[in-house]
C-alpha cells in the first residue's frame, strides 16, 4: 500500500513540476501591477471629487441627523401621553399648556397650538382648534422633511456629477488621442481613469442616500399617522371626559389586559 502512495506522489510530482516552472516563468514575465491608493483615485477623479467629496460628508451629516431627531420617542413622547391624560379629563387647559412648552418636540408642539384656541373659562370651539391643530402640523412636518428631502438632493444629484466627471475624463481621453496618438497610454489610461473613478463615487453616495432616504420618509409618514391619532383621543377626552377605546391604558397608567378565553368564546 505504502508503495503505490509513493508512486502516485511520484507521478504528482512530475506531472505538477512542468506546471510549477510555466508558471513561476509567466510570473517573471508578467510585469507587477502596483496597487492604487485611495488618495491617488481621489487625485485620478480629477476636479468632480471635490463637490462629490463635500456630497458625502453632506450624506453622513444628514444621515445622523435624522436618525437622531426622528425617532418616535423623541417626536411624539409617548412617556407624557398620561400626563396629557389625566390633564384633559380635568381640563386643566393652562397646565397642558405649560407642559408643551417644558417638552418642546413635533408632538407638543402641534398640540400646544391647539390648546392655545381653547378658552378656559367658557366653552370650546373645537373647530377652530382643530384648524390651529392642522395649520401647525403641517409646518412642523415642512421643517421636518427637510432634512429628509436633503438625502434625496444628494442622491439624485451625486450620480449626475459623476456623470459629468466621466464626460469631462472621455473628452480629455479623445484630446490626448487627437494630439499624441496611441503612443503614450499611460496618459489615455489616467484619463479614463478619471472617468471611471467619478461614475464609481457618484454611485456610492447616491445609493446609501437613497435607501437612508426612504427608510426615514417612511418612518416619518408612519410617526405623523400616529401623532394624529394621539391628539384626537386627547381632544375627545377633553370633550366627553372619557377616553376612546384603545386608549384606556393611557389613562390608568397600566396597559389594558387581554380578556380570557371563555368570555371572548
Amino acid at each position: 500500500m505504502s508503495r503505490k502512495i509513493i508512486k502516485l506522489a511520484f507521478c504528482f510530482s512530475l506531472m505538477m513540476g512542468p506546471l510549477a516552472f510555466a508558471q513561476d516563468d509567466a510570473a517573471a514575465a508578467t510585469p507587477k501591477v502596483e496597487k492604487t491608493t485611495l488618495m491617488q483615485m481621489i487625485k485620478q477623479g480629477g476636479w468632480s471629487m471635490y463637490p462629490l467629496g463635500l456630497f458625502s460628508f453632506g450624506m453622513i451629516f444628514f444621515i445622523v441627523q435624522n436618525g437622531l431627531t426622528l425617532r418616535e420617542k423623541i417626536l411624539l413622547r409617548p412617556d407624557l401621553m398620561p400626563d396629557f391624560v389625566k390633564l384633559m379629563k380635568e381640563k386643566k387647559l393652562l397646565e397642558a399648556h405649560s407642559l408643551c412648552k417644558e417638552n418642546e418636540t413635533l408632538f407638543t408642539y402641534v398640540f400646544a397650538a391647539g390648546l392655545e384656541r381653547c378658552s378656559t373659562s367658557g366653552s370650546i370651539d373645537f373647530g377652530k382648534v382643530k384648524e390651529a391643530i392642522e395649520e401647525a402640523s403641517t409646518e412642523q412636518v415642512t421643517q421636518y422633511m427637510k432634512a429628509i428631502d436633503y438625502l434625496s438632493i444628494i442622491g439624485a444629484t451625486a450620480p449626475m456629477l459623476g456623470l459629468l466627471g466621466t464626460v469631462s475624463g472621455m473628452i480629455k481621453a479623445f484630446q490626448t488621442i487627437g494630439s499624441k496618438g496611441m503612443g503614450k497610454p499611460q496618459e489615455l489610461a489616467g484619463n479614463i481613469g478619471e472617468a471611471l473613478v467619478t461614475t464609481a463615487t457618484g454611485l456610492i453616495i447616491a445609493i446609501p442616500c437613497m435607501l437612508a432616504y426612504y427608510y426615514f420618509r417612511n418612518n416619518f409618514i408612519k410617526s405623523t399617522a400616529t401623532l394624529g391619532r394621539n391628539i384626537g383621543a386627547l381632544l375627545d377626552t377633553l370633550e366627553s371626559g372619557e377616553l376612546p377605546m384603545g386608549f384606556e391604558h393611557m389613562g390608568s397608567g397600566k396597559k389594558a389586559k387581554k380578556a380570557p378565553k371563555a368570555a371572548t368564546e
